[in-house]
């Protein structure tokens, strides 16, 4: 008799969501454990994965096998005592299952972190709870989440737009708890991206004598149609989230309440875009959504102004564009300048033609993707990116975090990609290796040596986003993933060629395994973000042989 879990219990959303959590966290297992240690194999459609310290192994249905270790997974995830082992029992479990017996998504995390507290000789008391979270809180987005836009402009191009930005309920497939956000679900539904969510920005009145700031913020915001600053004092628009978790202590700074243009957060929560003005902020919020809080630093605050400037002079392919950051204001307190930063970045519309749409990358790759030739539009897309994030890099040092939550995609009016949109220089990084000068106030935490450059390229740019892509398209068009990266290669072999043969390169033609960040094992080491361990993955791009 089959068991009744969570799973086979619960509401649909929940069992959607926890279906949902069991394939991540298996497919993050996989990735940066089991294939690394040699306990995984796939043999008849199936995936499985040993866990010697339980003396267990966990299978799974396979609707794609991914040349990356980027699988799709069908159904749910099976566990059985391993052929030869001594059986062992575990909490998660009421007895070692000698044959396959299907686990919810709680029953694998505790697995896993028992598997992973034997294997490290660390423990987490954390890594189960945030697992879970990311479930629950997934299994509310998708419950509450409004079957069309509550709020549309009117603007065609302008809701796909939004609605692009809006669509990652599920969140990053690598990532262990993709949908953890500290705090309690009441206090976060009403600024959820996942939820269609339309709100109005607050505004502080901060004395001149304690304003710091960069560029024209005085003109950017005005058409935000923000309340009238008290004499003396100058606006700073601030996420209403923001105000409630950490309000001004300060007596000096005066809220001025919620006004001005409607607001829709994007993919990031803390980044919002303003579609009446084709304005975003990039606000500070002290929430830590899957890895990090996400506040904006002084040093990045002033860096974004200072990339911007240092960006007008490197040149970028005739199709390919840049949101700019030219302005950021902030409170000259300590504490308060990373609680209220707030960062103008440019919008989209400058980028467009008439008939022309823009999507977010990350969007596309979250459902199959179908289109009418499946191998013209990936040559099209292909040739605008890989060519441009390797020439940014080997000619003028610059890394692009080119991952698919930083690149908008320009549709003509038959969704064939003709230009892309590069965003976000919080993640931009200089290749010291590759740059003749350092720029002027750019602040020293944006340089790399020439190992984490070539690292955070190829994560970024084939592990993240073509990786991802190449298995949406895969998804719609079965069979299609190995030309797909054929394709990948020639685009490689092209750049190598006109870069002068560089030797960054040349790994990546020889075959050598690519490297893919390891999001499960810096949570499970509970160590900071930019400490985050690579682990190797197939190069699905072939040997020089």
């Amino acid at each position: 008799m089959t068991p009744r879990t969570a799973e086979t219990t619960a509401h649909p959303a929940e069992r959607a969501a926890d279906r949902a959590a069991a394939h991540t966290l298996l497919s993050c297992y996989l990735r940066e454990v089991a294939a690394p240690d040699g306990a995984a194999d796939t043999l008849g459609g199936r995936l499985r994965i040993r866990l010697p310290h339980l003396g267990l192994t966990l299978s799974c249905r396979l609707a794609r096998v991914s040349p990356v270790l980027a699988h799709r997974y069908v159904g749910p995830v099976h566990c059985r005592q391993t052929a030869g082992s001594t059986p062992r029992r575990h909490p998660a479990l009421p007895e070692p299952p000698a044959t396959d017996t299907p686990v919810d998504g709680g029953q694998l995390a505790r697995l896993l972190a028992a598997e992973l507290a034997a294997r490290t000789g660390l423990a987490n008391d954390e890594f189960v709870e945030q697992v879970l979270g990311s479930r629950d809180a997934l299994a509310a987005l998708l419950r509450r989440r409004p079957p069309s836009d509550p709020t549309p402009t009117g603007d065609p191009v302008v809701d796909s737009y939004v609605d692009s930005e809006q669509s990652l309920v599920h969140g990053h497939p690598h990532h262990p708890s993709p949908k953890w956000r500290s705090g309690d679900p009441a206090s976060w539904g009403r600024y959820a991206p996942e939820l269609r969510s339309t709100f109005r920005l607050s505004w502080l009145a901060v004395p001149a004598e304690l304003v710091a700031g960069d560029g024209p913020v005085d003109e950017l915001i005005a058409p935000l149609d923000p309340p009238a600053a008290p004499p003396g004092h100058h606006l700073l628009p601030v996420h209403p989230w923001q105000l409630t978790l950490m309000p001004p202590a300060d007596p000096r700074l005066r809220q001025l309440g919620a006004g001005g243009v409607p607001i829709r957060p994007t993919a990031s929560v803390r980044t919002l875009y303003a579609p009446s003005v084709d304005l975003f902020l990039k606000t500070s919020l002290h929430v830590r959504i899957t890895n990090c809080l996400r506040k904006n630093a002084r040093y990045e605050l002033a860096g974004a102004v200072a990339l911007t400037r240092f960006l007008a002079t490197v040149p970028l392919p005739g199709r390919v564009g840049l949101l700019r950051e030219p302005g950021y204001r902030t409170v000259d307190l300590p504490g308060a300048d990373e609680a209220y930063g707030t960062i103008l970045r440019t919008g989209v519309c400058e980028h467009l033609r008439p008939g022309e749409r823009v999507v977010l990358a990350a969007a596309l790759a979250a459902a199959p993707l179908t289109v009418p030739d499946p191998f013209d539009w990936w040559r099209d897309y292909v040739e605008l990116l890989v060519p441009t994030v390797l020439r940014l890099w080997l000619d003028h040092g610059v890394i692009h975090e080119a991952h698919l939550q930083n690149v908008l995609v320009v549709l003509d009016p038959d969704g064939r990609p003709v230009r892309l949109i590069l965003r976000d220089l919080e993640g931009l990084k200089l290749d010291l290796g590759r740059l003749a000068a350092w720029p002027e106030r750019v602040p020293r935490q944006a340089a790399y040596t020439p190992a984490q450059a070539a690292r955070r390229v190829i994560y970024c740019l084939f592990v993240n986003h073509l990786a991802g892509l190449a298995g949406a398209l895969a998804d719609g068009h079965p069979g299609a993933e190995p030309r797909l990266w054929q394709t990948v290669r020639r685009a490689v072999e092209t750049a190598y060629t006109q870069l002068d043969e560089p030797a960054e390169l040349t790994p990546l033609l020889d075959g050598t395994p690519l490297a893919a960040k390891a999001n499960l094992l810096v949570r499970w080491h509970r160590a900071a973000d930019q400490q985050a361990p690579y682990v190797a993955v197939p190069n699905p791009l072939g040997g020089a042989g």
